[in-house]
């Protein structure tokens, strides 16, 4: 039997076709001649280079240099180009070729980025292998018009008493916190992020500047507590080049306006924009930009602003989703009325400032209420909050003055001690330690009992679980009415009632004789504080 190939199957007739389809390809091949503009690297500085050649480059154009280095035009003269460097430039020397791109600066966006560690560029650093995304955005884009925001309705809890019930936030506003070195501005945030769970919302952390092992502790307590799942961490190391510290918040924003664009609530907490703006500073410097108010250049402030008046609430045209920011800023021996502190006061809807006096006491979070302000969570606060905690803030404002005079050695009447006495215990309430936030019904419950005075008879020792107690007691209330808690628009006094008497069974066995006297010895019979 022959085994012998038809024809066209030979190996002849195979060569044949081949060849007579790369000559048809060949007949037919235009070819097209793509003008490409290609600069030289003329000198090279810390974190800057300067660029020949590029006579159409556009301004914040990315631009690409040897070993896959990136860098943005940021000064544009007649006699070349200053560029702002996005890496390690150690291998930068002058001579060598830049090109351009065509496009700005953008970063990879969608729900691949949730739960990953990255760099500004985009890239993994959690050693979980690349990013797979099909979208990127800009990272500097035009804030949201005004009449395609809506009012900030819904809040944002934090799980901190002391916030939500005396500066509350709501969803689409940004919240300043501000405050010394070392006195918890990052643990404040972290709590907030940690709280997030279970509520829908989506949280970005950028850290700037910081130490890597401050983020590998943040990022750590992130993954225990299982909040990372729902959270990208951006990073900007304090080694990285300042180029990477600038546009680290930019490239949050952009992550988080991308889960707002889709109707979802997202919080994104800028740690901190201190680094952010020394970053800006050394570049501009750097650039020969005229310095201005502590050597800052002029338009620190725009800086700024453009990237916090992203953060809002869209109406329901566009989706309805909101982001609210959580920018972070050092002060210097508590002075708030410095450049770039007052700078950001004016751009948020209020501060949260921390005091390093009330941390050395050991009152964490040591929020200083009487400087501190939300000028928008107040509308959407909840209403069992509004009912319970409406002259919390200013009884305690009154408690620290009192406290204040009594250090000076008095007698006090029978009233003012009754009056420290609560204070001091309201001041237990509302601290709180680490990653271990309140729910709602919880602090409801304890502000109702603050209110009815019954922690007053609870020793300071016993305050911590006389606490765990009444919380212990809000979480076995009956579902329907910790639903009313959360969407009532009021708290009726038969419900007001019920969680009162349930914090008053829960201290029965806390009760005793408080301190009879909390101020300071050695007062001089005879004197009264009036």
């Amino acid at each position: 039997m022959s085994t012998a190939l038809p024809e066209p199957w030979t190996l002849q007739g195979v060569l044949d076709d081949t060849f007579a389809g790369i000559r048809q390809r060949l007949q037919s091949f235009q070819p097209q001649l793509r003008p490409r503009e290609v600069g030289v690297v003329a000198s090279v500085s810390t974190g800057i280079a300067r660029v020949h050649g590029l006579p159409h480059v556009g301004f914040e154009e990315l631009l690409t240099f040897a070993g896959g280095l990136s860098g943005i035009a940021f000064n544009l003269d007649e006699g070349g180009v200053d560029v702002v460097l996005l890496g390690d430039h150690t291998h930068l020397h002058a001579g060598q070729e830049v090109q351009r791109t065509g496009r700005v600066m953008d970063v990879a966006v969608g729900d691949a980025l949730l739960g990953r560690v990255i760099d500004p560029l985009g890239r993994a650093l959690d050693g979980l292998g690349g990013v797979a995304t099909s979208a990127r955005l800009p990272i500097e884009r035009p804030a949201a018009a005004i009449m395609d925001r809506a009012p900030v309705t819904e809040p944002l809890q934090t799980g901190l008493k002391v916030i939500d019930a005396l500066i509350p936030i709501g969803r689409g506003q940004r919240e300043l916190i501000l405050g010394d070195r070392q006195t918890g501005k990052t643990a404040i945030a972290i709590d907030t992020i940690f709280n997030q769970r279970g509520k829908d919302v989506l949280c970005v952390y950028c850290a700037i500047g910081q130490r890597a092992s401050a983020v590998a502790k943040a990022v750590a307590n992130l993954r225990e507590k299982g909040a990372l799942e729902y959270t990208v961490v951006v990073v900007a190391e304090g080694n990285d080049a300042p180029g990477l510290a600038y546009i680290a918040p930019y490239a949050a924003t952009s992550i988080a306006e991308h889960f707002m664009a889709s109707g979802r609530d997202v919080l994104i907490v800028y740690d901190d924009l201190t680094h952010h703006a020394r970053a800006y500073r050394e570049l501009s410097l750097l650039l020969r930009r005229p310095p201005g108010r502590e050597a800052f250049p002029g338009d620190i402030f725009y800086i700024h602003s453009r990237m916090l008046e992203r953060a809002t609430h869209l109406n329901e045209a566009h989706g309805g989703g909101s982001m609210t920011a959580l920018p972070i800023i050092e002060t210097e021996a508590q002075n708030i009325s410095a450049y770039i502190p007052t700078n950001l006061i004016s751009i948020t809807d209020g501060q949260i400032v921390l005091s390093p006096s009330l941390f050395a006491l050991g009152v964490l979070p040591a929020v200083d209420v009487g400087q501190s302000v939300s000028r928008v969570g107040g509308k959407a606060q909840r209403a069992a909050y509004r009912t319970v905690a409406g002259d919390l803030k200013l009884a305690y404002a009154q408690f620290e003055e009192f406290e204040t005079f009594a250090r000076f050695g008095a007698r006090l009447d029978e009233d003012t001690q009754r009056f420290i006495t609560h204070g001091q215990r309201v001041r237990a309430c509302l601290s709180q330690s680490e990653l271990s936030p309140v729910s709602v019904p919880a602090q409801v419950a304890i502000l109702l009992a603050l209110n009815a005075a019954l922690f007053d008879a609870v020793p300071l020792e016993g305050m911590a679980a006389a606490q765990q107690a009444v919380e212990g007691a809000a979480d076995a209330l009956p579902d329907d009415l910790r639903l009313r808690l959360a969407d009532a628009d009021r708290l009726s006094d038969t419900d007001r009632e019920r969680i009162t008497e349930a914090a008053r069974q829960a201290l029965e066995r806390f009760q005793g004789q408080a301190e009879s006297s909390p101020v300071l010895s050695g007062a001089e019979p005879g004197t009264h504080v009036r």
